[in-house]
């Protein structure tokens, strides 16, 4: 075997070995104990009404230097000429041109407990055959609610976050120009309808459903508070009381609610995406009582094309390239490992890097142990 050919072993055998580090370390991160501590409530559940609204509105982008919607953008011409109409101008949709205008539908998240006055940033997206919205002013335009009342207005200059250029042969372009932002454009109209006074109940809402977290915060919120105060409805809520003591500051008390720690249960899930090599095993996940072995087999394939002349003064020869390919094969010999039953995720991470597999190895090997049912998880793929 020629010494490129064992220098390149060499380096696969090191990739090899700087992997099964690299996979060492990201389990051992996955169970250290900040990856399983407690965490707050208001970081995996949210109180029952106390969410975001979503709103939508159409409008129209003006000032766009020649990249607007096109001609048979017939709704474009409409809506211009509606609004002309209503700021006293009257002409006919025939004999208005749109390339400097285009129509676009605006979305925004009105938050919870906002107020009139507030701020909101609004999207906008081309709903014609626009190029590009750069450069372009979103006019008055009114946000709705899925119930048609309109929470909110937005006007203001476009931002897309790229830009676009093009000539008779060649175009350049960044970002999509299509879909822009208006910072702080929306400007809220009125409250929404929502008050916490003197509220006697509210209720918890998980944002992934687990009877095991449920019962453990409604057993956190009462061992906080020193009485039985929550209770758990299912997997995905919590009820709980407002003292009658604490009903004259109710904010108060959610915020001690929502401050209280509780440590969160999840299912045993390994999470496995082919294309990139990722795996992502959980802490709870266990094995049973299996023995695995794999072996690993190494082909390198080496093109050395060579040049053949022909003899001095030859009347029919011709200079030729004749292919040269030299093939080395390695397999590694790897013998049977025991892993035994219920051992952590930790020693199975140690036990697979001990017979040196790689990522896509490792996921090969996991798809095998879910085969034989040794492996006690959700295996995901991705």
């Amino acid at each position: 075997m020629s010494a490129e050919t064992g220098r390149t072993f060499s380096m696969i055998r090191a990739t090899r070995a700087l992997t099964a580090a690299f996979i060492s370390i990201w389990f051992v991160l996955l169970q250290t104990p900040w990856a399983s501590s407690n965490v707050r409530i208001k970081d995996i559940a949210n109180f029952e009404g106390f969410r975001a609204n979503q709103l939508i509105g159409y409008g129209i982008v003006v000032g766009l230097n020649g990249t607007g919607d096109g001609t048979r953008a017939e709704f474009t011409k409409q809506i211009l000429s509606n609004m002309l109409f209503k700021l006293g101008v009257t002409i006919s949709p025939s004999a208005i041109q749109v390339k400097n205008t285009a129509t676009v539908m605006a979305t925004a998240e009105l938050p919870p407990f906002a107020k009139a006055g507030t701020r909101l940033d609004v999207l906008v997206s081309s709903l014609g055959d626009a190029k590009s919205l750069q450069g372009g002013t979103l006019l008055l335009t009114p946000l709705r609610a899925p119930n048609r009342e309109i929470y909110a207005v937005g006007q203001g200059a476009v931002s897309v976050g790229g830009f676009g250029a093009a000539g008779a042969g060649a175009s350049v372009q960044q970002n999509h120009l299509t879909v822009g932002s208006v910072i702080n454009g929306g400007l809220v109209e009125k409250d929404l309808p929502l008050s916490i006074a003197r509220a006697r109940k509210v209720r918890l809402d998980l944002y992934k459903a687990d009877f095991t977290t449920a019962y453990r915060m409604a057993e956190r919120i009462n061992d906080h508070f020193g009485s039985i105060l929550a209770k758990p409805i299912d997997a995905s809520a919590v009820s709980v009381e407002v003292p009658e003591k604490d009903q004259a500051d109710v904010v108060e008390f959610l915020y001690r609610v929502e401050n209280v720690t509780v440590k969160p249960d999840a299912k045993a899930v390994v999470v496995l995406n082919e294309r990139t090599g990722t795996v992502v095993i959980g802490e709870n996940v266990r094995v049973s009582t299996v023995a695995v072995a794999h072996g690993n087999l190494n082909i390198v394939i080496r093109e050395s094309p060579e040049v053949s002349q022909p003899a001095p003064f030859s009347e029919r020869g011709r200079t030729v390239v004749v292919p040269r390919t030299d093939i080395y094969v390695s397999e590694e010999e790897n013998k049977l490992m025991l892993l035994p039953e219920g051992i952590t995720i930790g020693e199975v991470v140690r036990a697979l890097n001990a017979i040196g597999v790689s990522p896509r190895d490792l996921i090969s090997v996991i798809m095998a142990l879910k085969e034989a049912g040794a492996l006690q998880a959700d295996l995901r793929l991705l």
